[in-house]
Protein backbone atom coordinates (compact mmCIF):
# COMPACT_ATOMS: atom_id res chain seq x y z
CA UNK A 1 0.00 0.00 0.00
CA UNK A 2 3.00 2.56 1.04
CA UNK A 3 4.56 1.64 -2.46
CA UNK A 4 1.14 2.34 -4.39
CA UNK A 5 0.80 5.49 -2.67
CA UNK A 6 4.86 6.60 -3.52
CA UNK A 7 4.03 5.86 -7.12
CA UNK A 8 0.75 7.47 -7.59
CA UNK A 9 0.76 10.06 -10.84
CA UNK A 10 -0.01 13.08 -8.11
CA UNK A 11 3.19 11.56 -6.00
CA UNK A 12 5.03 11.30 -9.04
CA UNK A 13 5.08 14.77 -10.23
CA UNK A 14 5.44 16.56 -7.00
CA UNK A 15 8.44 14.55 -6.95
CA UNK A 16 9.55 15.43 -10.10
CA UNK A 17 8.23 19.25 -9.53
CA UNK A 18 10.62 19.26 -6.24
CA UNK A 19 13.69 17.30 -8.93
CA UNK A 20 13.18 20.28 -10.48
CA UNK A 21 13.19 22.70 -8.31
CA UNK A 22 16.28 21.61 -6.06
CA UNK A 23 18.19 21.50 -9.52
CA UNK A 24 17.23 25.21 -10.35
CA UNK A 25 18.46 25.91 -6.79
CA UNK A 26 21.47 24.42 -6.46
CA UNK A 27 22.14 26.35 -10.15
CA UNK A 28 21.36 29.55 -9.18
CA UNK A 29 23.36 29.08 -5.80
CA UNK A 30 26.55 27.73 -7.79
CA UNK A 31 28.48 30.98 -7.68
CA UNK A 32 28.28 30.91 -4.11
CA UNK A 33 30.19 27.60 -3.94
CA UNK A 34 32.11 27.35 -7.22
CA UNK A 35 35.45 29.01 -8.00
CA UNK A 36 35.39 31.63 -11.05
CA UNK A 37 37.09 29.12 -13.16
CA UNK A 38 34.48 26.18 -12.23
CA UNK A 39 31.57 28.57 -12.94
CA UNK A 40 32.95 29.70 -16.43
CA UNK A 41 33.07 26.22 -17.10
CA UNK A 42 29.57 25.33 -15.59
CA UNK A 43 28.09 28.10 -17.68
CA UNK A 44 29.60 26.53 -20.55
CA UNK A 45 28.60 23.35 -20.29
CA UNK A 46 24.77 25.14 -19.65
CA UNK A 47 25.15 27.00 -23.17
CA UNK A 48 25.85 23.12 -24.71
CA UNK A 49 23.11 21.69 -22.62
CA UNK A 50 20.75 24.19 -24.58
CA UNK A 51 21.87 22.86 -28.30
CA UNK A 52 21.28 19.53 -26.35
CA UNK A 53 17.77 20.82 -26.17
CA UNK A 54 17.53 21.51 -29.66
CA UNK A 55 18.96 18.49 -30.81
CA UNK A 56 16.62 16.10 -29.31
CA UNK A 57 13.86 17.84 -30.33
CA UNK A 58 14.46 17.54 -34.02
CA UNK A 59 16.02 13.70 -33.06
CA UNK A 60 15.06 12.45 -30.20
CA UNK A 61 11.24 13.50 -31.18
CA UNK A 62 10.94 13.58 -34.55
CA UNK A 63 13.94 11.28 -35.39
CA UNK A 64 15.17 13.44 -37.80
CA UNK A 65 19.58 13.28 -37.16
CA UNK A 66 21.50 16.03 -37.67
CA UNK A 67 24.82 16.74 -38.03
CA UNK A 68 25.00 20.25 -38.98
CA UNK A 69 24.09 22.03 -35.74
CA UNK A 70 27.45 23.00 -34.89
CA UNK A 71 26.69 25.99 -38.25
CA UNK A 72 23.74 26.79 -36.16
CA UNK A 73 25.58 27.24 -32.78
CA UNK A 74 28.50 29.07 -34.94
CA UNK A 75 26.54 31.17 -36.73
CA UNK A 76 24.91 32.61 -33.12
CA UNK A 77 28.54 32.67 -31.84
CA UNK A 78 29.32 34.87 -34.78
CA UNK A 79 26.31 37.37 -34.81
CA UNK A 80 27.64 38.04 -30.97
CA UNK A 81 31.22 37.89 -31.56
CA UNK A 82 30.75 40.71 -34.09
CA UNK A 83 29.02 42.94 -31.56
CA UNK A 84 31.51 42.04 -29.23
CA UNK A 85 34.32 42.50 -31.61
CA UNK A 86 32.91 45.97 -33.02
CA UNK A 87 32.27 47.27 -29.09
CA UNK A 88 35.93 46.42 -28.31
CA UNK A 89 36.91 48.17 -31.65
CA UNK A 90 35.70 51.36 -30.43
CA UNK A 91 34.50 52.91 -33.88
CA UNK A 92 37.14 51.84 -35.09
CA UNK A 93 37.98 48.68 -37.69
CA UNK A 94 38.40 45.49 -36.53
CA UNK A 95 41.99 44.69 -36.24
CA UNK A 96 41.59 41.74 -38.68
CA UNK A 97 39.90 44.34 -41.03
CA UNK A 98 42.56 46.51 -41.07
CA UNK A 99 45.13 43.65 -41.30
CA UNK A 100 43.72 42.74 -44.66
CA UNK A 101 43.55 45.77 -45.80
CA UNK A 102 40.08 46.91 -45.86
CA UNK A 103 39.15 50.35 -45.11
CA UNK A 104 35.06 50.52 -44.64
CA UNK A 105 33.59 48.38 -42.51
CA UNK A 106 31.52 46.09 -44.48
CA UNK A 107 27.84 46.85 -45.05
CA UNK A 108 26.67 43.05 -43.38
CA UNK A 109 28.53 44.22 -40.19
CA UNK A 110 27.11 47.12 -39.45
CA UNK A 111 23.57 45.83 -38.08
CA UNK A 112 25.57 44.03 -35.49
CA UNK A 113 26.66 47.25 -33.77
CA UNK A 114 23.79 47.43 -31.89
CA UNK A 115 23.28 44.36 -29.29
CA UNK A 116 19.28 43.90 -29.75
CA UNK A 117 19.90 43.37 -33.34
CA UNK A 118 22.97 41.01 -33.11
CA UNK A 119 20.52 38.92 -30.25
CA UNK A 120 17.69 38.95 -32.80
CA UNK A 121 19.86 38.15 -35.95
CA UNK A 122 21.70 35.13 -33.51
CA UNK A 123 18.31 33.61 -33.51
CA UNK A 124 16.81 34.29 -37.15
CA UNK A 125 19.93 33.62 -39.45
CA UNK A 126 20.03 29.52 -37.97
CA UNK A 127 16.34 29.25 -38.02
CA UNK A 128 16.11 31.24 -40.82
CA UNK A 129 18.96 28.82 -42.98
CA UNK A 130 17.16 25.50 -40.99
CA UNK A 131 13.89 26.62 -42.83
CA UNK A 132 15.81 26.86 -45.90
CA UNK A 133 17.53 23.52 -45.76
CA UNK A 134 14.11 21.81 -44.24
CA UNK A 135 11.79 23.19 -47.07
CA UNK A 136 13.98 21.37 -49.87
CA UNK A 137 14.41 18.06 -47.87
CA UNK A 138 11.05 17.45 -46.22
CA UNK A 139 9.40 18.90 -49.22
CA UNK A 140 11.04 16.33 -51.27
CA UNK A 141 10.96 13.72 -48.74
CA UNK A 142 14.00 13.24 -48.16
CA UNK A 143 15.13 11.75 -44.17
CA UNK A 144 16.92 9.54 -42.85
CA UNK A 145 21.33 9.16 -44.14
CA UNK A 146 20.16 11.15 -47.33
CA UNK A 147 19.44 14.46 -44.49
CA UNK A 148 22.56 13.40 -42.81
CA UNK A 149 24.50 13.48 -45.78
CA UNK A 150 23.31 17.10 -47.14
CA UNK A 151 23.58 18.27 -42.84
CA UNK A 152 27.36 17.24 -43.51
CA UNK A 153 27.48 19.03 -46.55
CA UNK A 154 26.09 22.01 -45.18
CA UNK A 155 29.01 22.21 -42.39
CA UNK A 156 31.68 21.66 -44.79
CA UNK A 157 30.54 24.51 -47.10
CA UNK A 158 29.83 26.90 -44.23
CA UNK A 159 33.44 25.87 -42.63
CA UNK A 160 35.55 26.76 -46.16
CA UNK A 161 33.08 29.98 -46.32
CA UNK A 162 34.24 31.35 -43.29
CA UNK A 163 37.92 30.20 -43.15
CA UNK A 164 38.22 31.56 -47.24
CA UNK A 165 36.87 34.79 -46.02
CA UNK A 166 39.94 35.90 -44.03
CA UNK A 167 39.31 40.06 -44.55
CA UNK A 168 35.73 40.13 -43.04
CA UNK A 169 35.41 36.50 -40.39
CA UNK A 170 39.07 36.54 -39.37
CA UNK A 171 39.86 33.03 -41.07
CA UNK A 172 40.92 30.18 -39.38
CA UNK A 173 41.85 32.56 -36.22
CA UNK A 174 38.09 33.35 -35.98
CA UNK A 175 36.72 36.19 -33.90
CA UNK A 176 38.23 36.91 -30.39
CA UNK A 177 39.71 40.06 -28.56
CA UNK A 178 36.22 41.15 -26.63
CA UNK A 179 36.45 43.55 -23.76
CA UNK A 180 33.13 44.91 -23.00
CA UNK A 181 29.59 44.42 -22.88
CA UNK A 182 27.26 47.08 -22.45
CA UNK A 183 30.36 49.55 -21.59
CA UNK A 184 31.58 47.03 -18.74
CA UNK A 185 34.23 44.40 -18.84
CA UNK A 186 33.27 40.83 -19.40
CA UNK A 187 35.95 40.04 -17.05
CA UNK A 188 34.71 41.24 -14.12
CA UNK A 189 33.51 39.31 -11.45
CA UNK A 190 29.96 41.13 -11.42
CA UNK A 191 29.99 40.27 -15.21
CA UNK A 192 30.72 36.93 -14.92
CA UNK A 193 28.60 36.20 -12.35
CA UNK A 194 25.54 37.86 -14.38
CA UNK A 195 26.30 36.07 -17.68
CA UNK A 196 26.13 32.76 -15.57
CA UNK A 197 22.42 33.42 -14.16
CA UNK A 198 21.38 34.84 -17.38
CA UNK A 199 22.57 31.45 -18.95
CA UNK A 200 20.66 29.08 -16.31
CA UNK A 201 17.93 31.12 -17.18
CA UNK A 202 17.89 30.91 -20.75
CA UNK A 203 18.66 27.27 -20.05
CA UNK A 204 15.40 26.80 -18.30
CA UNK A 205 13.37 29.19 -20.39
CA UNK A 206 13.97 26.50 -23.48
CA UNK A 207 13.46 23.56 -21.45
CA UNK A 208 10.09 24.63 -20.53
CA UNK A 209 9.55 25.58 -24.09
CA UNK A 210 10.48 21.90 -24.85
CA UNK A 211 8.59 20.67 -22.63
CA UNK A 212 5.70 22.61 -23.60
CA UNK A 213 5.85 21.55 -26.90
CA UNK A 214 6.61 17.86 -26.66
CA UNK A 215 3.76 18.01 -24.25
CA UNK A 216 1.28 19.41 -26.57
CA UNK A 217 -0.54 18.57 -30.08
CA UNK A 218 2.74 19.54 -31.77
CA UNK A 219 5.12 17.20 -29.90
CA UNK A 220 2.29 14.28 -30.25
CA UNK A 221 2.41 14.44 -34.39
CA UNK A 222 6.21 14.90 -34.28
CA UNK A 223 6.38 11.56 -32.52
CA UNK A 224 3.86 10.33 -34.72
CA UNK A 225 6.14 11.13 -37.65
CA UNK A 226 9.34 9.83 -36.27
CA UNK A 227 6.86 6.34 -35.55
CA UNK A 228 5.66 6.26 -39.00
CA UNK A 229 5.40 8.91 -41.01
CA UNK A 230 2.97 7.72 -43.99
CA UNK A 231 0.59 6.74 -41.54
CA UNK A 232 0.41 10.70 -40.19
CA UNK A 233 0.46 11.60 -44.08
CA UNK A 234 -2.75 9.30 -44.12
CA UNK A 235 -4.15 11.23 -41.90
CA UNK A 236 -4.32 14.29 -43.38
CA UNK A 237 -1.37 16.06 -41.66
CA UNK A 238 1.43 17.58 -43.54
CA UNK A 239 4.83 16.23 -42.13
CA UNK A 240 6.81 18.42 -43.67
CA UNK A 241 5.94 21.65 -42.21
CA UNK A 242 6.20 19.80 -38.89
CA UNK A 243 9.50 19.12 -39.59
CA UNK A 244 10.37 22.52 -40.30
CA UNK A 245 8.89 23.85 -37.79
CA UNK A 246 10.73 21.58 -35.07
CA UNK A 247 14.38 22.01 -37.19
CA UNK A 248 13.79 25.99 -36.85
CA UNK A 249 13.19 25.88 -33.26
CA UNK A 250 16.07 23.35 -32.65
CA UNK A 251 18.36 25.49 -34.72
CA UNK A 252 17.10 28.80 -32.91
CA UNK A 253 18.17 26.91 -29.90
CA UNK A 254 21.55 26.29 -31.11
CA UNK A 255 22.17 29.63 -32.29
CA UNK A 256 21.22 31.34 -28.46
CA UNK A 257 23.49 28.50 -27.23
CA UNK A 258 25.85 29.94 -29.35
CA UNK A 259 25.58 33.47 -28.62
CA UNK A 260 25.75 32.73 -24.19
CA UNK A 261 29.06 30.32 -25.37
CA UNK A 262 31.13 33.29 -26.80
CA UNK A 263 29.83 35.48 -23.86
CA UNK A 264 31.69 33.15 -21.46
CA UNK A 265 34.66 31.79 -23.53
CA UNK A 266 35.16 34.48 -25.30
CA UNK A 267 36.48 33.39 -28.80
CA UNK A 268 34.59 31.43 -31.82
CA UNK A 269 36.43 30.11 -35.08
CA UNK A 270 35.19 27.52 -37.83
CA UNK A 271 36.73 25.03 -35.91
CA UNK A 272 33.72 25.32 -33.94
CA UNK A 273 31.27 24.90 -36.67
CA UNK A 274 33.00 21.24 -38.18
CA UNK A 275 32.15 17.88 -38.23
CA UNK A 276 33.74 17.45 -35.01
CA UNK A 277 31.71 19.54 -32.44
CA UNK A 278 28.39 18.25 -34.73
CA UNK A 279 29.16 14.79 -33.73
CA UNK A 280 29.99 15.57 -30.00
CA UNK A 281 26.55 17.46 -29.82
CA UNK A 282 24.72 14.43 -30.98
CA UNK A 283 26.59 11.90 -28.43
CA UNK A 284 25.39 14.44 -25.26
CA UNK A 285 22.29 13.20 -26.74
CA UNK A 286 22.27 10.04 -26.99
CA UNK A 287 24.42 9.41 -24.09
CA UNK A 288 22.17 11.04 -22.04
CA UNK A 289 18.93 9.88 -23.41
CA UNK A 290 17.25 10.32 -26.62
CA UNK A 291 13.78 11.32 -26.50
CA UNK A 292 13.78 12.51 -22.59
CA UNK A 293 14.85 16.39 -22.62
CA UNK A 294 16.33 15.97 -19.12
CA UNK A 295 18.15 13.55 -20.48
CA UNK A 296 19.55 16.04 -22.91
CA UNK A 297 20.29 18.42 -20.65
CA UNK A 298 22.37 15.56 -18.22
CA UNK A 299 24.33 13.99 -20.99
CA UNK A 300 26.11 17.68 -22.09
CA UNK A 301 26.66 18.21 -18.93
CA UNK A 302 28.29 15.16 -17.79
CA UNK A 303 30.06 14.10 -20.96
CA UNK A 304 31.73 17.76 -21.20
CA UNK A 305 32.36 17.85 -17.30
CA UNK A 306 34.20 14.06 -18.06
CA UNK A 307 35.94 15.56 -20.87
CA UNK A 308 37.12 18.43 -18.79
CA UNK A 309 38.43 16.19 -15.44
CA UNK A 310 39.30 13.64 -17.63
CA UNK A 311 42.13 16.06 -19.74
CA UNK A 312 43.36 17.63 -16.53
CA UNK A 313 44.21 14.29 -14.76
CA UNK A 314 44.94 12.45 -17.80
CA UNK A 315 46.19 15.09 -20.51
CA UNK A 316 48.02 12.54 -22.58
CA UNK A 317 45.32 9.84 -22.29
CA UNK A 318 42.55 11.11 -21.77
CA UNK A 319 40.81 11.20 -25.24
CA UNK A 320 41.45 7.09 -25.24
CA UNK A 321 39.30 6.94 -21.79
CA UNK A 322 36.26 9.51 -23.66
CA UNK A 323 36.45 7.41 -26.07
CA UNK A 324 36.13 4.20 -23.96
CA UNK A 325 33.42 6.12 -21.98
CA UNK A 326 31.35 6.72 -25.46
CA UNK A 327 31.49 2.93 -26.42
CA UNK A 328 30.45 1.51 -22.98
CA UNK A 329 27.45 3.86 -22.59
CA UNK A 330 26.16 2.99 -26.66
CA UNK A 331 26.90 -0.86 -26.48
CA UNK A 332 25.57 -0.65 -22.94
CA UNK A 333 23.49 1.67 -22.50
CA UNK A 334 21.52 2.08 -25.41
CA UNK A 335 18.68 4.05 -24.05
CA UNK A 336 21.55 6.57 -22.19
CA UNK A 337 21.50 7.71 -18.81
CA UNK A 338 18.00 8.30 -18.22
CA UNK A 339 16.98 4.73 -19.96
CA UNK A 340 19.10 3.07 -17.35
CA UNK A 341 17.28 4.72 -14.48
CA UNK A 342 14.15 4.06 -16.03
CA UNK A 343 15.63 0.33 -15.92
CA UNK A 344 16.67 0.72 -12.31
CA UNK A 345 13.26 1.81 -10.87
CA UNK A 346 11.34 -1.20 -11.85
CA UNK A 347 13.35 -3.37 -10.00
CA UNK A 348 13.11 -1.36 -6.59
CA UNK A 349 9.57 -1.45 -7.22
CA UNK A 350 9.59 -5.17 -8.00
CA UNK A 351 11.78 -6.10 -4.77
CA UNK A 352 9.13 -3.70 -2.15
CA UNK A 353 6.14 -5.17 -3.96
CA UNK A 354 7.55 -8.80 -3.41
CA UNK A 355 8.89 -8.02 0.36
CA UNK A 356 5.18 -5.96 0.73
CA UNK A 357 3.25 -9.60 -0.26
CA UNK A 358 5.87 -11.85 2.52
CA UNK A 359 5.09 -9.09 5.07
CA UNK A 360 0.92 -9.26 4.63
CA UNK A 361 0.33 -12.19 5.97
CA UNK A 362 2.48 -11.47 9.26
CA UNK A 363 0.55 -8.25 9.49
CA UNK A 364 -2.79 -9.92 9.22
CA UNK A 365 -1.47 -12.38 11.83
CA UNK A 366 -0.28 -9.81 13.89
CA UNK A 367 -3.59 -7.82 13.68
CA UNK A 368 -5.80 -11.16 14.79
CA UNK A 369 -3.38 -11.74 17.82
CA UNK A 370 -4.18 -8.08 19.36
Amino acid sequence: MMLQALTAPRTRKLWLLLGYAAAAAALFSAPLYLSDFRLNLLAKFLAFAIVALGLDLIWGYTGILSLGHGVFFGLGAYAMGMHLKLAAAGGRLPDFMDWSGVTKLPWFWAPFESFGVAVLLGILIPAALALFLGFFTFRNRIRGVYFTILTQALVIITVTLFIGQQAYTGGTNGLTGFTKLFGQGLKTDGMKTGLYLATVIVLIGAFVLCRYLVKSRFGKVLRAIRDGENRVRFLGFDPAMYQMAAFAISAALAGIAGMLFVLHVGIISPSMMAIVPSIEMILWVAIGGRGALVGAVIGAVALNYAKSSLSESYPEIWTFFLGGLFIVATVFLPGGIVGLAKQIGPLFRRKEAVHDQALNPVLRESNRSV
